[in-house]
């Protein structure tokens, strides 16, 4: 089952001509998860070719500008398409009035039902089949949160071999077995998937971290993450900065990076005062600390894959 991380936006507080705000698009198969929706987010889906008629839910960091500008177009787009889906908006408290006020003053035509959840506390806000998408509250100058989306553990190795020594024929019941079931061989004996498979195998885990400061929980809460996507808005000399206005440094994001042990963390939501030249400043100050950090790009793609 693929899944991939489309980057539609990378910047923060103002598009640039080649860097939109942030926005980042998860495809999971055939469900299309938004984390964010800032100003640009239509373009990089339309240069991307992305089917943005499939997404399923919209999750929002906070109700800042540079991160919701872009979602009242999108919404309007949908209405130009047959869509028979819910849409769910899941983000802060306030971002249900965001909806409704753009929808009455710009008299939308919404012919699809939405769904919007104001999020109260951690935990799970949405689920899928064999997902859950968990929001965490972060540290900024109005609620804000970060989300990851973890995959259930895959059932182990199937062993052909270890079927047919037990009497399982080729077919159907192999189907079974692979699915958790117990079947029952040639001779009418029971035979259990732990017979036949290995042990079970990882899911995968994506993170979405942007617009705080930094402190040790939010490692606790990305641990493991296959991608962790999270803001390095700052060069370390600029630390002071970044925490009178709550936002981090990628020598910070770097840090958390490491503490979790993901296997890989991709920068965003750079300032403005960073060209494309001086972005590798911050990719040189993050990877002294973690050294599997990439930077995003608009329109960059990364896909996540399994590890066993």
């Amino acid at each position: 089952m693929n899944l991939e991380a489309f980057i539609l936006g990378s910047g923060g507080m103002v598009p640039l001509p080649n860097r939109h705000l942030t926005s980042v698009l998860l495809r999971r198969e055939g469900d299309l998860f938004l984390f964010d929706g800032g100003e640009g987010t239509q373009v990089s889906l339309r240069r991307l070719n992305l089917r943005w008629k499939k997404i399923s839910a919209i999750f929002i960091s906070h109700t800042h500008a540079d991160h919701v500008t872009g979602i009242p177009g999108l919404l309007m787009l949908s209405s130009q398409v047959d869509r028979d889906d819910p849409l769910y908006i899941i983000g802060p408290p306030r971002i249900a009035e965001y909806i409704e006020v753009n929808r009455r003053v710009l008299d939308m035509y919404i012919n699809y039902e939405i769904i919007i959840k104001e999020i109260e506390g951690p935990g799970v806000v949405y689920e899928g089949d064999g997902f859950t998408v968990r929001a965490f509250p972060l540290r900024h100058t109005k609620p804000c949160y970060g989300y990851t989306l973890e995959e259930e553990a895959r059932p182990g190795e199937f062993h052909p071999d270890r079927a047919l020594a037990l009497g399982v024929p080729r077919g159907p019941l192999w189907a079974r077995l692979q699915a958790g079931e117990t079947v029952k061989n040639s001779s009418g004996d029971d035979v259990r998937p732990d017979e036949v498979l290995g042990s079970p195998r990882t899911g995968r885990k994506f993170s979405f971290v942007t617009d705080t400061l930094a402190f040790p929980e939010i490692s606790d809460e990305v641990a493991g993450s296959d991608l962790f996507i999270c803001e390095g808005m700052f060069e370390k000399a600029l630390e002071e900065n970044a925490r009178e206005k709550k936002h981090m440094t990628a020598c910070q994001a770097a840090r958390i990076a490491a503490k979790a042990k993901v296997r890989r963390m991709a920068l965003i939501h750079y300032s403005p005062r960073y060209t494309e030249f001086n972005l590798k400043q911050l990719l040189t100050e993050a990877r002294e600390i973690f050294p599997d950090t990439v930077l995003t790009r608009d329109r960059a793609i990364f896909p996540i894959e399994y590890i066993d």
